[in-house]
């Protein structure tokens, strides 16, 4: 008997969530990490992004200069350079909502990110728009942040479609200058 395509998907896609997301306990305790804080000057990101299968697939470094306004809002434009020397300007406008949630929209993200943190580690989702004005392009993005005591952050990003994992993305922030 061959199981059915649907059974198949649905079960790859609880087994891909469960795997994906961290527990709160990756969370160490402490003074807790305020993305606007964090991104707030300069910073500067050296990372990979692994294929489907785990195997490194390409570099990225990304620089963003941000600055919140008035209102607490932090504008931060960021240009990611790929490998292959193609880049990609993204516009972000970040502000917190409660003690510890945030939302965001970025020039090429479908509707809004809402994320939380939980001590140093915070956590979001959001649809990149690939190509403005068809769906069938977007991507959904799951980010965590980790805080080290370093003063870096390790960003761990799952790209899916559809539910599925279509590649993961780590990433180094630092301020330049910072050890």
């Amino acid at each position: 008997m061959r199981p059915s395509l649907l059974a198949v998907g649905l079960l790859a896609g609880l087994a891909s969530a469960c795997a994906a997301e961290p527990t709160p306990a990756a969370a160490s305790t402490g003074v807790g990490f305020d993305p606007i804080a964090f991104f707030t000057g300069h910073t500067r990101s050296r990372g990979v992004i692994e294929d489907r299968s785990g195997a490194p697939a390409e570099q990225i470094v990304t620089d963003s200069i941000a600055e919140p306004d008035a209102a607490g809002q932090l504008h931060m434009t960021q240009m990611l350079r790929f490998q292959d020397g193609t880049t990609n300007r993204r516009d972000w406008l970040l502000w917190r909502t409660g003690p510890t949630t945030f939302t965001a929209t970025a020039n090429d993200m479908d509707g809004t990110a809402r994320g939380e943190s939980t001590g140093r580690m915070f956590h979001w989702s959001w649809v990149w728009a690939r190509s403005r004005g068809n769906p069938l392009m977007n991507l959904t993005m799951k980010q965590w942040m980790y805080w080290m005591d370093d003063g870096s952050v390790i960003i761990r990003t799952a790209v899916s479609k559809f539910g599925f994992i279509v590649a993961e993305v780590t990433e180094q922030f630092t301020h330049p200058g910072q050890s």
